[in-house]
């Protein structure tokens, strides 16, 4: 089995082309990545250091926008199976740089996608984003919700999807898009949330902490994401197009996950509480019973219960100086 992964060096790609590595010994892994500066490329290029010591990975910078070198690597390889989570990532960057998320979001995913369907990819599987249901006032979010995106991020992952789903119905492909909510775990993003107040925390750093706090999030731990995929990988699928939740349907405020954290550490850092910002969503609760069911998946990680690996990991990987 051959596998692309593209955005390989970001926080999701690298797990899940670890995570295939060690459970499809036989399986070949390319992985593509621009190395982008959205943050440090140094901790990136850390966790290409770390997949180059799987005999079977290979590893290319490439940018997705650009569909001549793209275009090379599809027909130097026949893919069965496409793993897609490279993408411009912040909704708050997107306030920036709005130019980048047309750039990879939108015309580097078409890029990928149709390349997949040219070359006859048996899977192609992508990163979606809870984003994309905007503010809703009914909890749970489902799958067949209406969707309501409010800022550019979230509107270039309701495209994607669109976009997906359509081409679909032209071709044999199966077509699986997730909607991810707030991943966290080992070798996580330095912008996160979590690892932002680890840092603060650690560095004596004020806290900026907006909209008071009162936010929710559900956070989904990394270890279940790639056994979704490795799942995915493993199924036999029958359907052209699937959308799922990924997500612990377990909310927790920020407030409580703050004081978690500090309780912890055994810190009380300073914070200074804002009002929300415009594009911010003020709750995030997904249903996962989609996916629990079509993989017989019995639990989710608690965030709760793995603070202190996360804390642990955070500090002996030394993301907070990255």
């Amino acid at each position: 089995m051959k596998i692309l992964i593209t955005g390989c060096a970001g926080f999701i790609g690298y797990h899940i082309a670890k995570k295939i590595l060690k459970d499809f010994k036989k399986s070949k892994v390319l992985g593509i990545d621009n190395l982008n500066n959205y943050y440090s490329p140094k901790l990136k290029k850390k966790r290409i250091f770390k997949l180059k010591k799987y005999r079977k990975f290979n590893f290319k910078k490439i940018d997705i926008s650009n569909k001549k070198i793209l275009k090379k690597i599809f027909n130097k390889n026949n893919f069965d199976i496409v793993i897609h989570m490279a993408a411009q990532a912040g909704i708050r960057h997107s306030l920036i740089n709005p130019q980048s998320y047309f750039k990879s979001n939108l015309k580097g995913f078409f890029n990928v996608l149709e390349l997949s369907n040219l070359n006859c990819v048996k899977k192609f599987i992508f990163a979606s984003s809870s984003s994309v249901y905007g503010d809703q006032k009914k909890y749970p979010y489902k799958e067949n919700f209406n969707l309501y995106p409010n800022n550019i991020y979230s509107f270039s992952k309701k495209i994607n999807e669109e976009c997906a789903k359509d081409l679909s119905e032209l071709t044999k492909m199966k077509v699986i898009g997730l909607r991810f909510f707030t991943i966290y775990g080992d070798f996580g993003r330095p912008d996160m949330f979590i690892y932002k107040f680890l840092k603060s925390c650690l560095s004596n750093v004020t806290f900026i902490l907006n909209n008071y706090g009162d936010h929710k999030r559900d956070f989904t731990h990394i270890d279940d994401v790639t056994n979704i995929i490795k799942g995915l990988i493993l199924k036999k699928i029958i359907e052209k197009y699937q959308i799922f939740n990924v997500c612990s349907s377990k909310p927790i405020n920020l407030k409580l996950l703050i004081s978690k954290i500090s309780k912890i550490l055994k810190i009380n850092n300073k914070i200074i509480k804002t009002k929300r910002q415009n594009v911010d969503v003020l709750n995030t609760h997904g249903d996962n019973t989609k996916i629990k069911k079509y993989l017989r998946i019995k639990k989710f990680k608690n965030i709760l219960e793995e603070l202190e690996n996360i804390i642990k990991s955070y500090k002996d990987n030394k993301i907070f100086k990255y």
